[in-house]
């Protein structure tokens, strides 16, 4: 295969269960990890065996379908909070990409039989759970991340705060 091969066949996920939110209508951005309410990862029970050891861990990663996103992908972006820059894509968190799968890291409340308690899910309720991973400090934590593009900005302080779902006053 060379750079320019492009030709794969479908990938195709089942999902291992579905995540229960408070969030029927509109859901924040970025999880909040106070925020209020049940929340909870609801696995088929066949999967149940494959939690075995997940209640040790602090924080999960959680990886879903957004299976509500409507419209068009672009290639180009424009975030409601980022005064009208315009980035990839790939640059950005944006919900409608090539493929629409989502990623949150959260609170690990507890584990009981096939149900996952989680902290706040930045996800609609219904949505289709796709994979659990442990998070793991050495391995998910960058000391040196940065915001990039973001830091250009003088008001980056509360661009952060759009960033990370911070309710915040404008």
């Amino acid at each position: 295969m060379n750079d320019t091969d492009f030709h794969f066949d479908p990938v195709v996920f089942q999902p291992i269960g579905v995540i229960r939110t408070p969030y029927k209508e509109s859901a924040p951005y970025q999880p909040i990890d106070g925020d209020e309410g049940d929340f909870r990862l609801v696995l088929d029970p066949i999967y149940e065996q494959g939690l075995k050891g997940l209640e040790t861990f602090r924080y999960i990663t959680v990886l879903y379908y957004l299976h509500r996103v409507e419209g068009d992908v672009e290639l180009i972006v424009r975030p409601p909070w980022a005064g009208g820059v315009a980035v990839g894509v790939f640059a950005s968190r944006a919900p409608n990409r090539p493929n629409p799968l989502g990623l949150s890291v959260v609170r690990l409340l507890g584990v009981e039989g096939n149900v996952v308690r989680v902290s706040g899910l930045d996800v609609y309720d219904g949505t289709p759970l796709l994979d659990i991973k442990p998070y793991v400090r050495e391995l998910d934590s960058k000391a040196d991340a940065n915001y990039g593009w973001v830091e250009q900005f003088e008001d980056r302080e509360h661009l952060i705060l759009h960033i990370k779902g911070i309710p915040h006053e404008h």
